[in-house]
This record gives C-alpha cells, structure tokens and sequence, in this order.
C-alpha cells in the first residue's frame, strides 16, 4: 500500500512537473503574438506581465511568513534573494523579451535551454566542479544541436540575418543570467525553502522591472488595446505564476534531476505551439539540432544524478 502511494506521488510529480514546463513555454508564444498583434513596447509588455503577476506573489509570501515553519531571512539573505530574483527574472526576462523580436519563438526556446551546461561550466569555474569526459561530450554535443538549428533558420543573404544573430545573441546573454539565478537560487532554497524563495524572488524581480520601467519610458500603462491587457494576463497567469509553482512541487515530489529532464518537454512544445498557432516552419535541421541539444541536456542532467548517489 504504501509503495502504491509512493508511486502514485511520484507519478502525480511528474505530471506537474510536466504541466508546469509546458506552460512556461507558452511565454514565448504569447509574447511574439503580442508582438505581432498589437503595438507594444518591451519593457511596457514586461511591466505589464509582472504587474499582473505581482499580487499572486505577494499573498504567498505573506501566507508562507505567517506560518509557525516559518524560516526568518537574515539580512544577507535577504539581499541575496533580491539580487538573484531581479538576475533570474527581471534581467533574464528583459533579455528574453528583447530578443523575441528578432528571433522565432522555437530558436528562442532552444537557445534558453542550453542553461543546464552554462550551470555545468559555472559550477565548475566558481566551486571547483570537476567535468567530466562525458560531460564534455555533452557540452559539445549540445552546442553543436544548437549551431546546426540556428543555421537551419537564419538565411545569411537576408538583411534580416544582422538582427536575427542579434536577437540570437540576446537570448543567448539570457540563458546565460538564468544560469547564475539558477546556481544561486541552488545555494538558497535549501535554506529556505523553494515556494518562498520563489515568492520574494519574483517580488523583487517585479519591483526591478517596474523601476525600469518608470524611470526609463514615458509610456502610459493605461492606454493600450485591451488585447494587449489580454496576452499580458494569459503570460502572467499561464506562463509565470501557475509554473512558478508547478514546478517548485514538481521539484519536491521527484527530485531536481527528473524534473530537469521531464523540462526537456519544453522546447518541443514551443515548436510544436509555434508552428500552429504563429505559422513557424519546422525545419529539419531544427529538428536535427533540437534533439541534438536534448540529448546533451539529458546526458548531463544524468551524470549529475550519478554523482550524487554516489
């Protein structure tokens, strides 16, 4: 009976975790429709998304203080989180938003999701990682998936290729910042605790973004087409809070590494939501290069694992 349950938990984890992946890759959906749809800035979208967001976040943390399990932040905590949340998503996000201008939503997906290997280079360069020889066949494997989709896309004659190897760049940058969140945030959700960590992580990323963008544009956030009110709230709700913490339990119910490799779902999706609801082609060197990059993905989020039984 009780391995039934265990084995019910562990399934009902990666439904989640599932679930939790495929909404964060409709962000990328929903940002190049507001593009496409309506006349809206990046950083007035983006104030917008965390606008929307921001009251979700703010009731958990208020919730997850008042509980008696409660863990205190000391003051270096508290800036830590301040500082990896506005990295991981007002940074990042930024990033991301930016180059969605220039690039296809399923380039835009592939390129995030070498994330896993810039950690893999990180943890080597900041706490002395040792990386293995699979693992630098992993690397190499996956930044060959990602050359080969990218030359699959871009046409090198077009006057479009300067901002596609822009927009590509962006991204890239991206991943890059996501990475340093995502080895950051390593160092302190154990301490204290994801779903919390995520909930203050998020208020501050909002307060970053919603600085920006008060300093820098002189748009009004209360003139836009009620479409772009629409997409905003789908990308707050569907591709920010609802998988913020989907995943975050996901995470508890089977572990990191499975729900590492249960993400890899996502830039499939992306593609697959791309072609039906942007009219993106699918082209094969993508596909080639796709399951390049989640093979490399894969492999490195395998060998972490068998370091750690170790």
């Amino acid at each position: 009976m009780t391995q039934s349950k265990g084995g019910d938990y562990f399934i009902s984890g990666v439904i989640i975790a599932l679930m939790g992946a495929i909404c964060f890759s409709t962000k990328a959906i929903l940002v190049k429709l507001a593009y496409r749809d309506t006349e809206v800035d990046t950083i007035s979208l983006l104030a917008l998304r965390m606008i929307f967001s921001l009251p979700f976040f703010i009731a958990y943390a208020f919730t997850s203080s008042s509980k008696q399990t409660n863990v205190r932040f000391t003051g270096k905590q508290w800036v830590s989180v301040a500082i990896i949340g506005c990295l991981g998503y007002y940074v990042s996000s930024l990033l991301d938003f930016l180059g969605l201008q220039y690039v296809s939503a399923s380039i835009e997906r592939l390129i995030l999701f070498v994330y896993p290997t810039i950690v893999l280079l990180m943890s080597a360069l900041i706490f002395r990682e040792k990386i293995k020889p699979i693992q630098w066949l992993a690397l190499f494997i996956t930044y060959a998936g990602l050359l080969i989709a990218f030359f699959g896309e871009v046409d090198f004659n077009s006057q479009q290729s300067d901002n596609f190897i822009l927009g590509s760049v962006l991204i890239f940058i991206c991943a890059f910042t996501f990475a340093a969140y995502i080895v950051g945030s390593g160092r302190l959700i154990p301490l204290l605790g994801a779903a919390k960590f995520n909930s203050y992580a998020m208020c501050f990323a909002a307060i970053g973004v919603l600085t920006h963008f008060f300093i820098t544009s002189d748009v009004s956030l209360f003139h836009f087409s009620s479409t772009v009110y629409f997409y905003s709230f789908l990308m707050a709700i569907i591709s920010t809070v609802v998988p913020s913490y989907l995943v975050v339990e996901g995470i508890k119910r089977i572990g990191s590494d499975n729900a590492a490799i249960v993400g890899s779902i996502g830039p499939v999706s992306t593609i697959i939501m791309a072609y039906f609801f942007l009219d993106e082609h699918i082209y094969f060197l993508q596909l080639v290069g796709t399951a390049m990059i989640l093979f490399g993905v894969l492999l490195i989020s395998r060998q972490k694992r068998k370091q750690m039984t170790l």
